[in-house]
């Protein structure tokens, strides 16, 4: 019966994907974002940030040539021309991003084995995720079966597979593909071992309107103290274990963009070959670099409106919050909500309201002979 179940949900999977990569929209205006909004008493979301351009208005800016992406003139449509344009470009054009559709329905997650194979050894919290989501398609992608969906996904934009390909470590494929599948097809990638607390539909306050938000992230560390660069990366680090989101979202292009020509120009002068260290692995794949994407899009003029607060948005606008932080159509959500109970940083209880998913950091490193 398990297995019955497991093909029945992978035949939905693959028909969900030919109806998506056929599917189109018409964007509408945006509803106004309110200034404060609550949930559930103690769910809140604070005033935003940053208030993010109307998805038409967005398409104009992409399409007169102001908004292209990094390293880019603008963004180019049609099929003449994608061969000269940009990475961030063609994957825009590959998967365009519209934050007035639904979140997806999709609970991804990365292991050496799925959960049909004897050797499966998260089978508690593999359950929990699919129980607390019913109605949604769960897949666990294994480490050889990752290649060909991506094969799938990326064939028309081969500098992506090329790169793929060329990472040299396990940790480094399994970072780069929770991006690669969730700019393709959106929904959340969390890892193997985390146990959802809450259910993802939970994760936005209903009073927020769904059709103003493309993706949300939580803090996974916040070091007030004065050696914090003896512990983390950046002084305030976005969790990239647990993300949501929509298909096409800019911080995902911009990501992939980043690692793949990195990547590729690495390869080239041959600089993967050799040890390669923890802190390549954060900086290069892993939340570190995240987090250096994320801020960039935050202070990225054309997504926003042109009256923003001046200055830039750094980890001042979020050390110490408690309550989740709308900027643009990004969601932030405290550290308790995807690392509850750590007993530090501000993290609180896995009983507090605000915590939605816990990590028990049982598989994130694969072993360093399998490296």
């Amino acid at each position: 019966m398990p297995h019955c179940r497991r093909a029945m949900i992978t035949a939905t999977f693959f028909l969900a994907v030919f109806y998506l990569t056929t599917q189109s929209s018409t964007p509408t205006k945006l509803d106004p974002i309110p200034a404060a909004i609550s949930k559930k008493g103690d769910k809140v979301i604070e005033e935003p940030l940053r208030k993010p351009l109307t998805t038409a208005d967005l398409g104009r800016k992409m399409s007169d040539g102001s908004g292209g992406g990094p390293g880019a003139g603008g963004s180019r449509l049609g099929q003449n021309v994608l061969q000269d344009a940009s990475l961030y470009d063609k994957l825009g054009h590959r998967y365009p991003y519209d934050v007035e559709t639904d979140f997806p329905a999709y609970i991804w997650q990365t292991w050496k084995w799925t959960p049909a194979d004897k050797k499966f050894e998260f089978r508690d919290s593999e359950a929990a995720w699919t129980e607390l989501h019913p109605g949604f398609v769960h897949e666990v992608v294994a480490d050889d079966a990752a290649a060909r969906l991506l094969r799938l996904l990326y064939g028309s934009v081969p500098e992506v597979l090329k790169a793929y390909h060329a990472l040299p470590l396990p940790v480094l494929k399994a970072d780069f593909f929770r991006y690669l599948i969730l700019l393709a097809r959106g929904g959340v990638y969390s890892d193997i071992d985390t146990v959802p607390i809450q259910s993802a539909i939970e994760w936005i306050p209903d009073s927020v309107s769904h059709q103003t938000v493309g993706l949300v992230i939580g803090i996974e560390a916040d070091p007030d103290r004065a050696d914090w660069r003896d512990w983390y990366s950046r002084r305030i680090q976005f969790c990239q274990w647990t993300i949501q989101s929509k298909p096409g979202h800019p911080v995902l292009r911009r990501i992939v963009t980043r690692i793949t020509e990195a990547t590729l120009a690495k390869k080239k002068a041959g600089e993967l070959k050799g040890v390669l260290d923890e802190n390549f692995i954060l900086e290069f794949t892993g939340p570190a670099v995240w987090t250096d994407i994320i801020f960039e899009h935050f202070n990225d003029p054309r997504y926003f409106e042109p009256d923003h607060p001046a200055g830039p948005i750094d980890w001042r606008n979020f050390t110490g919050m408690e309550m989740p932080r709308k900027v643009g159509d990004v969601a932030v959500l405290p550290i308790t909500s995807f690392s509850p109970g750590v007993g530090h940083m501000g993290s609180k209880d896995a009983s507090d309201p605000m915590a939605f998913v816990r990590h028990d950091f049982q598989g994130a490193w694969r072993p360093q002979k399998e490296w």
